[in-house]
């Protein structure tokens, strides 16, 4: 099990002394971590990392998962895609079904915590059940142009918390509580993120049939339409035209995502004509998540709405050139042409692409920028003291505290 000295090489050991002083400051409190899936998405995948570090700072951390079927999870996706500004049809029985099964929520999940933090809109009506404890919304996707039917109803509960928490500052609205700006991050020491032997990056080109000596683009992302799987492939094909190469799109498909395995449908239709496109399903594996990152020559994210983009900052910590949409949290890690290409079509896309894999050194400097940057900003150690920052705060109204 990684331990929190382990970090002292990529970090220092004065970040690791002030982790450990802001976790002393914070002992005796119960912080309770709430969202709705333990596997898969983003939110999942933060928490796996972050709460048993933690508990090795000795502050005392729990997760909880809501429960929900299959109708309260149609709905909530339906909410995430208009929080994103997509077009949805919201009926009056959709905010019922969200209601009913948050009752159900409210009545049998215990929120025993000092600090009682809920991740998105999911278990946000959770806040009702509020004592004299502490609470923080966590918002993790970009609701800088949301339905505004969806956003008030959900801001009904938003301001009965004491602060909320966005991924940047354009996601940020006008709020009568406290906001906080805490950027996502990656754990590189994490199976998706540390250094591979090139045996087992080679032994996933075979298992899924990939070419060492074609050049491979790459998306990895959920199955998703915000994530423009067909936009993927519309770029892919242009650029084919002049380069002969190959495609991979992997990724799973999250619990209470219900789109999934019909956006996959769709991807595996337009895909079927072509062999050098290759979807892949992918498993609860990391390592292969890592190995197809590594073994890429271009990775691409092309997300018409982003909340953060983790998939950015893995292959940015990889040392691999990054092609993305120019949305969400994802200008936050990329500088266009300083660490990574920014696009605004498929045709951006694809001429972009074109370029990275025509300039091998333009692609490598933009790489070597894109992994420094992600050092020095997006990596766990960070995130921990934000957030342990952040619960000092509910107990500390001055703007100045003093830890020594």
């Amino acid at each position: 099990m990684v331990k929190i000295e382990d970090y002292i090489p990529l970090v220092g050991q004065s970040l690791i002394d002030e982790l450990r002083l802001l976790g002393a400051r914070l002992k005796g409190k119960v912080v309770q971590h709430i969202n709705s899936t333990p596997v898969g998405g983003g939110v999942a995948e933060i928490l796996n990392r972050m709460v048993p570090l933690l508990r090795e700072l000795e502050i005392d951390t729990k997760w909880d998962v809501i429960k929900g079927g299959e109708q309260f999870f149609n709905v909530t996706k339906k909410f995430h895609n208009a929080l994103h500004g997509r077009n949805e049809e919201i009926s009056r029985r959709d905010f019922e079904i969200f209601m009913e099964t948050s009752q159900q929520n409210i009545e049998s999940l215990h929120t025993y915590g000092d600090v009682v933090f809920i991740h998105d809109p999911q278990p946000i009506a959770l806040i009702k059940k509020k004592a004299a404890n502490k609470w923080i919304w966590r918002c993790h996707i970009d609701v800088s142009n949301p339905n505004e039917k969806v956003w008030e109803f959900l801001k009904d509960f938003i301001v009965r918390y004491d602060s909320a928490v966005f991924s940047a500052p354009v996601f940020s609205r006008k709020l009568p509580i406290r906001q906080f700006l805490i950027s996502p991050s990656i754990d590189p020491l994490s199976d998706k993120n540390k250094e591979l032997p090139q045996e087992i990056i080679d032994s996933v080109l075979r298992k899924y049939h990939l070419k060492k000596d074609k050049p491979m683009i790459t998306q990895i992302s959920r199955f998703d339409r915000l994530k423009d799987p067909l936009g993927v492939i519309e770029a892919y094909l242009q650029v084919k035209k002049y380069t002969d190469c190959q495609l991979v799109l992997a990724g799973g498909t999250a619990e209470d995502d219900p789109e999934g395995f019909k956006v996959l449908d769709e991807v595996k239709e337009k895909a079927k004509n072509d062999s050098d496109i290759h979807i892949l399903l992918l498993p609860q594996n990391d390592i292969m998540v890592n190995a197809l990152q590594r073994a890429s020559d271009v990775i691409v994210q092309k997300s018409i709405r982003e909340g953060f983009g983790l998939t950015v900052a893995e292959a940015l910590w990889k040392g691999k050139p990054v092609v993305a949409s120019n949305v969400g949290g994802i200008s936050l890690q990329i500088k266009h042409k300083y660490s990574g290409l920014l696009c605004h079509s498929v045709e951006g896309a694809s001429f972009a692409i074109k370029q990275l894999l025509n300039s091998p050194e333009y692609a490598k400097k933009l790489a070597e920028n894109g992994r420094e940057h992600i050092k020095n900003n997006f990596l766990i150690t960070r995130h921990l003291r934000d957030y342990m920052l952040l619960f000092l705060s509910l107990y500390h109204p001055e703007d100045i505290v003093h830890l020594y």
